[in-house]
């Protein structure tokens, strides 16, 4: 297959790039390369390259700079995705678009199927709803992939994060009421391999399996590291943020199990594995 992705020089499309080339061409580009608030150039670049598949990758994903630029975030996560939406449909090309644990408002008390009820609470979450309704909307063929907590080698994350802190402090603070599941870049873009060569479409959850909190995962990255720095538990009262968070994000993967896929390894295999990649 020949792919192109957007927000190729992202977190996730650096990671998308380097594993999907093992098996297809592939094209990534950066937000300098492809505008996509610009619906001419949307159309320009896809017909041009006439991809058998687009990855839309590119995002804005400050979540709490989203709450006061509400409009440049709908501009890229609405509108944007709206735009590549419509060139794909155009040249008849599969669109698979990259979403968020985010568009649940996470009160529901146990982990969310792709069948449970979106109700985002952030910014940036109903912007990538937002997204995720242009595709269902406009194209034919896609796959809307929801993921979270997504760490890797490249761009800023969490573990990089906690890493960077435990140089010069001998304790840290983590939020102990919020629960998801951390995604390695590398896992998800396997399933992705695995995913996008099918003409099983729809919305799909995909995560490394199992659940944590934030301090049991930088519990766990201190331990894995070795690092030796004490954290201690705090509330979401106690570290007041811009952007609401969902208490309990957890993706439960049943329509990627049902159709057969291999299921993501669980998250402290893969935190293990990118640790070694990383240090």
């Amino acid at each position: 297959m020949k792919i192109i992705v957007t927000g190729g020089n992202g977190q996730l499309g650096r990671d998308l790039v380097r594993v999907l080339q093992e098996k297809h061409e592939v094209v990534g580009f950066g937000k300098d390369q492809w505008d996509v608030t610009d619906l001419n150039q949307c159309e320009e670049i896809i017909l041009a390259h006439k991809p058998d598949m687009v990855i839309h990758a590119a995002a804005y994903t400050s979540v709490d700079l989203a709450e006061s630029e509400v409009d440049r975030a709908f501009a890229i996560n609405a509108n944007g995705t709206r735009n590549v939406a419509i060139a794909a449909e155009k040249a008849g090309v599969k669109l698979c678009y990259i979403s968020t644990d985010y568009v649940f408002d996470g009160t529901k008390g146990s982990s969310y199927t792709e069948f449970d009820l979106t109700n985002p609470t952030s910014v940036y979450g109903k912007s990538k709803l937002a997204g995720e309704a242009y595709i269902t909307d406009l194209l034919t063929k896609y796959f809307i992939v929801r993921t979270s907590w997504v760490y890797g080698l490249y761009g800023n994350n969490f573990v990089k994060t906690m890493i960077g802190l435990a140089d010069g402090r001998d304790q840290v603070k983590v939020v102990s009421d919020q629960f998801g599941s951390p995604t390695y870049t590398i896992d998800l873009c396997r399933f992705l391999l695995e995913l996008l060569t099918t003409e099983h479409y729809g919305i799909y959850h995909a995560s490394n399996s199992g659940a944590c909190s934030w301090y049991e995962y930088a519990q766990a990255i201190f331990e894995e590291t070795g690092l030796s720095i004490k954290v201690e538990p705090c509330t979401t009262q106690d570290f007041a943020r811009p952007a609401p968070r969902p208490p309990y994000s957890v993706l439960d993967h049943a329509v990627l199990r049902s159709n057969g896929f291999t299921d993501l390894q669980p998250w402290q295999d893969a935190l293990k594995q990118f640790l070694k990649e990383l240090i």
